[in-house]
């Protein structure tokens, strides 16, 4: 019996730890679980919306940006955990409807104890992750981990989607120290952290006890020293014309200097490279990856033009809830993009009635001129009998 409620206990546990870290698809209640800070009176105002197209109205609600040209700051808090030793998954889809010109599509996920009532852009986070697009030159997925207080972005370039369709962000950081970037669930971008990210010391520096010598050769090529100048070196390029007079202020040509052709350099050494000695101060750090606390998730952002909207929040340690939120979009967007297209035609299709009844109504106005004018000619030719 002992060992059958071990086992019971075992399973319980195993499955309470598979349950995500925080999960928000703002269905009902939403307000309840997320705060507006109050930082500033100014923030722009969240609206619940599935957007114009989608593949189920109640299902696919998100919160969308309200109001152009404001600063939105909005959070959830949820049980404290730290994932070291463990892989974790950080994902969310946003839409950006407007057509977004500049704004921010990106999450900031924070360690616990956050004042939520006073989240800004100074606030201390652990990860920010998600599109950020402003105009032609700035369209890429931020990557940003805070070590040692630092804020350090992955020196690689991602591109965002910046067209009006729901998009998945999804970002692992692993628990052997490296990452990798998913956008509507495939891989575009991976790495190891120590590597794309510049967190820690150069493993190398060049050796300060070390300089270049004095009689080091830099130069490749010298003048021949067995070479001389030729005795008809100074053959002009042109003689003067023989029928022409010289004129009283002319001044003879002279020939360019001369110069000996090049050899190659016998005491030439190459170019002289400082060499590399290990960096005392570099010490590797298999930890990057972890932050021992998670505690709140924010929408930090600035919106030049608003009408994004941001659903399914998902943090999470285990790899089977990302799979069931990747099926999840590709059903939201397969029906998304139906609807989307049954309404592009419906509206050619009206207006192309439209056109055509535009077109009847031009013609029998036309016929009715017509007819008009053959009274009035049949008029004018009973009154002249």
């Amino acid at each position: 019996m002992i060992k059958v409620a071990v086992l019971i206990l075992a399973a319980v546990v195993a499955v309470a730890s598979a349950e995500p870290k925080f999960q928000e698809s703002f269905g009902e209640g939403w307000e309840d679980r997320w705060v507006v800070s109050k930082h500033s009176s100014g923030y722009g105002k969240w609206v619940q919306s599935a957007g114009k197209y989608y593949n189920d109205e109640t299902e696919d609600l998100g919160i969308k940006t309200s109001e152009d040209a404001k600063f939105y700051a909005l959070s959830a808090s949820f049980d404290e955990f730290s994932n070291d030793g463990e892989d974790l998954y950080i994902s969310f889809t946003v839409k950006h409807e407007q057509n977004i010109d500049c704004g921010g599509g990106y999450v900031k996920v924070f360690p616990a104890g956050l004042d939520q009532e006073d989240m800004n852009g100074e606030s201390v986070y652990n990860v920010m992750f998600g599109p950020d697009i402003c105009g032609a030159s700035t369209r890429k997925v931020h990557v940003i981990l805070n070590y040692k207080g630092e804020n350090v972005q992955v020196s690689k370039t991602i591109p965002a989607k910046f067209d009006e369709a729901t998009h998945l962000y999804t970002l692992a950081l692993k628990s052997d120290n490296s990452y990798e970037v998913f956008v509507d669930g495939k891989s575009v971008e991976s790495g190891n952290i120590e590597d794309d990210f510049n967190m820690l010391p150069a493993k190398q520096i060049k050796d300060p006890s070390v300089s270049k010598p004095e009689d080091w050769v830099d130069e490749s090529e010298i003048v021949d020293p067995e070479d001389t100048k030729p005795e008809d070196w100074e053959q002009p390029e042109n003689i003067a014309d023989p029928d022409a007079e010289m004129p009283e202020d002319w001044d003879e040509d002279m020939d360019g200097e001369w110069e000996a052709p090049l050899i190659p350099n016998p005491e030439y050494k190459g170019e002289w490279v400082h060499p590399l000695i290990d960096n005392p101060e570099y010490a590797a750090d298999d930890t990057l990856y972890s932050f021992p606390s998670f505690g709140a998730i924010g929408l930090d952002l600035w919106q030049v033009r608003s009408g994004s909207i941001f659903d399914n929040i998902l943090i999470t340690t285990d790899v089977a809830d990302v799979e069931a939120q990747n099926e999840a979009f590709n059903a939201r967007v397969a029906g998304e993009s139906t609807m989307k297209a049954e309404a592009e035609k419906a509206e050619k299709a009206a207006a192309k009635a439209a056109e055509e009844a535009a077109a009847a109504a031009e013609e029998e106005e036309i016929n009715d001129e017509d007819e008009e004018e053959y009274d009035d000619e049949e008029e004018d030719t009973h009154d002249e009998l």
